[in-house]
């Protein structure tokens, strides 16, 4: 069950990246709570950003056309604010590798910027950055924990580390309240099915509403712990709003490890069932970053937050079909511009 979070109520929030899948979500939720939110997004081509994704509070949430690192747009805004959920950035890992160039300005050069202009404007301000596991790289052991080395397998992990150390030297520092929750694959209502890079579940879904069958590199084997975004919002909620937190950085990974098997095959099931499932060989772009198997523990956040995860992949699942299938009257899937949904050749094999 949410938490009320009635220390939101009048607040005035800040919420980076906004038009994506996870920040969308957590500006409807902040303005559900009765905070005055104004969201900042570049709408950077390939990012995932969708106007879209706030109709359902159109008029009540502010909307500020901007990159973040614009220092001169944003100067006004951040002065006027009272905590910062920083979730623009790039995601893609494979991006990351074929422009390194790209994910470096989105993801260090930008957050720096910004940062900078926010401490100037209002020092001391709770910031809660969206990080990611993909940092630890592939992982020693299992569960991950906090204490896990950091050893990147892509530019993005670098960078996103990067920013990471930006936001928690502030912090020693004492020039910004910032906290990093390292997040796992987060699927569910709203999430990018045009964008590409945007990750594995969004790309089976995908699929899986087209009516196509789903393909799965190597074994599946490989173990993840999806989030449902609601569940996500609750971790930045808590993040936002705790005292004198004991920690800067959390982990936020799902309620339950799953093969990429076991995933697809339950989103084929959400889906009505139809679908048939094949095995393929990795791509050697994608073998090259892939991490195998992670599983995140969670116990810090869910000690020192008070965050646990409660939406198990089957519900989490059947609710995100149901958003897309009662919002595709009203908003068709479009290909993504110059891109076929079917990037890489294969000789699949049935499972």
């Amino acid at each position: 069950m949410n938490a009320p979070h009635r220390s939101y109520r009048g607040k005035r929030a800040l919420v980076t990246g906004g038009l994506g899948f996870l920040g969308g979500n957590l500006a409807l939720r902040l303005n559900q709570l009765g905070a005055s939110v104004t969201v900042v997004d570049s709408m950077v081509p390939g990012c995932g950003s969708d106007p879209g994704n706030l109709d359902s509070a159109r008029g009540a949430i502010r909307l500020v056309h901007a990159d973040i690192g614009d220092t001169h747009a944003l100067g006004g805004i951040l002065a006027d604010t009272d905590v910062v959920f920083n979730l623009a950035g790039e995601i893609s890992h494979l991006r990351s590798m074929t422009d390194p160039q790209r994910d470096l300005a989105l993801n260090t050069v930008a957050q720096l910027q910004f940062l900078s202009e926010l401490a100037a404007r209002r020092p001391g301000i709770r910031v809660v950055y969206a990080g990611t596991r993909q940092v630890y790289g592939a992982p020693r052991y299992l569960p991950v924990d906090e204490l896990h080395p950091v050893d990147p397998v892509d530019f993005n992990g670098v960078h996103k580390y990067t920013a990471t150390m930006y936001h928690l030297l502030m912090a020693k520092t004492g020039v910004l309240d910032s906290v990093i929750l390292r997040l796992t694959n987060i699927y569910g209502p709203r999430m990018s099915l045009t964008a590409d890079g945007q990750g594995v579940l969004s790309f089976f879904l995908r699929r899986l509403l087209e009516g196509q069958d789903l393909e799965v590199f190597g074994t599946g084997e490989q173990v993840r712990d999806p989030l449902f975004v609601d569940d996500a919002v609750e971790a930045f909620l808590l993040a936002g709003e705790v005292e004198s937190p004991p920690s800067r950085a959390y982990n936020a990974g799902g309620p339950e490890p799953l093969t990429l098997l076991e995933m697809a095959r339950e989103m084929i099931r959400a889906s009505g069932g139809s679908a048939k499932l094949t095995l393929r060989p990795f791509p050697d772009a994608l073998k090259a970053i892939d991490i195998g198997s992670y599983l995140a523990d969670n116990t810090r956040a869910t000690t020192e937050l008070g965050w646990k995860p409660t939406t198990s992949f089957e519900d989490g699942m059947r609710a995100t079909f149901d958003y897309f299938r009662n919002a595709a009257a009203q908003r068709p899937m479009q290909p993504a511009p110059g891109q076929p949904l079917e990037l890489l050749p294969h000789e699949p094999r049935r499972v």
